[in-house]
């Protein structure tokens, strides 16, 4: 990881939570702030180590992710630029309650906490953005920890080709940004399950498939398994 020069025209237009601060509190968080750029896999921040910054994806992609007993890993999400990281964790304690890692090249705004916190407290509007992005991430959580108890595995593998093409690539045609077994942990499965039921996607002709390229042949289907679970 590197730090970078913080207020580039380029980078600081990328800052959209800017919009609902006034000047002197632009200012303030930019006196208080660094800009960190990690290369591919580096660790962002750490289960179980204490909340020092606020961070915000400037660019690049970062998955975040929970271990549990015997190194078992679940992925809870993938995000992308303009998304505030580890929000859930910030202010419900003063823990990180589970990882982040870059996926690709990524840079990330770090501020700090105590500053962060003085702005909430004296800007009501940017206090219900946060807000509305607090209860986006744990709705999201809450859907997918429904999914993977209520639905077999195609619906599950569905929801994940539904969250690619619609959330994250917004394209039908996209490449997977993970291996096939930080796949299977994102879809509560086994890396075997995975792979097998991708392949009968495949052969059903729902999707086509080589290596990490996706194409989606049949919306349609896919939004059925994903709907009847």
């Amino acid at each position: 990881m590197s730090l970078m020069s913080l207020y580039s025209d380029e980078i600081q237009s990328d800052y959209i939570f800017f919009q609902y601060l006034n000047d002197e509190e632009q200012d303030l968080i930019r006196k208080h702030s660094n800009v960190v750029h990690y290369r591919k896999n580096d660790q962002i921040f750490i289960q179980k180590t204490l909340t020092s910054h606020v961070m915000y994806l400037v660019s690049g992609m970062v998955k975040t992710y929970r271990e549990g007993r015997m190194g078992k890993r679940v992925i809870f999400s993938i995000d992308t630029p303009q998304s505030f990281l580890g929000l859930l964790s910030i202010f419900g304690n003063d823990i990180h309650e589970y990882s982040g890692s870059a996926i690709d090249a990524s840079d990330v705004l770090f501020i700090d906490i105590n500053i962060f916190k003085q702005v909430i407290h004296s800007n009501g509007k940017f206090a219900h953005f946060l807000l509305n992005q607090v209860s986006r991430q744990g709705l999201s959580l809450l859907e997918r920890l429904m999914a993977q108890t209520h639905k077999q595995l195609p619906g599950r593998v569905a929801d994940l080709l539904l969250y690619f093409a619609d959330v994250i690539y917004k394209s039908h045609r996209f490449t997977f940004p993970l291996t096939r077994r930080e796949l299977a942990e994102l879809a509560g499965t086994t890396k075997e399950s995975f792979i097998r039921t991708l392949t009968e996607f495949k052969n059903d002709k729902i999707i086509d498939i080589d290596g990490s390229e996706v194409e989606i042949k049949s919306m349609k289907i896919v939004k059925t398994l994903s709907e009847l679970g």
